[in-house]
């Protein structure tokens, strides 16, 4: 009984750390001309997400092109909060 309790426990705590991450604080994203998204969150951190919808590391200060033309900077490197991004939005 006390194992049940325990695993319905830390299943309740994975489940709600998960939503708390979400899109609550994601600002905008930004299409690149290679293909890739940048999503920059509201407190101006950014975090890149690849052709194939994963989580990829971007050093902080690397230049990006947009699809647009205009140049972004990378600031910070969010990988877990768009992991978490990927995995709860549609």
């Amino acid at each position: 009984m006390k194992n049940a309790i325990l695993i319905a426990t830390f299943a309740a705590l994975a489940s709600t750390s998960a939503f708390a991450v979400g899109t609550s604080g994601l600002d905008k994203s930004v299409a690149l001309a290679d293909g890739q998204t940048v999503h920059i969150f509201a407190d101006g951190k950014m975090g890149m997400e690849g052709r194939y919808g994963q989580p990829v590391f971007m050093p902080a200060g690397t230049a990006m092109k947009a699809a647009d033309g205009s140049a972004i900077t990378m600031v910070g490197n969010e990988t877990a909060r768009v992991g978490a991004l990927l995995r709860i939005a549609p």
